[in-house]
């Protein structure tokens, strides 16, 4: 059976899914690189916070998982590059023009 803390970070985990969604959804074009920069640098912050649960002496599975979010937020940040790049690069005058 699950425990009262488990309980409130399933319930918090579900709400915010619901509320990404529902927030990512109504973003207009125009505000999506400004938006993926601030989100690059939420990422930036989960790989320090992911550093230092993989890089701590928390035990094996504290490791492993810290392990796997350094992954998955380095490739969300490196996306979001290259996401925001080119979308930038639309903007650019084209040479000898």
């Amino acid at each position: 059976m699950l425990e009262a803390p488990a309980i409130a970070a399933l319930t918090i985990l579900v709400l915010s899914l619901f509320v990404g969604i529902e927030v990512i959804s109504k973003v207009p074009p125009l505000l999506h690189t400004p938006l993926m920069s601030g989100s690059n640098a939420i990422s930036g912050i989960a790989i320090v916070g992911a550093i230092l649960a993989a890089g701590g002496d928390h035990g094996t599975l504290s490791a492993v998982l810290g392990f796997v979010a350094i992954v998955c937020a380095s490739i969300n940040v490196v996306g979001g590059f290259l996401v925001t790049n080119r979308m930038l690069g639309m903007f650019k005058k084209k040479a000898g023009k």
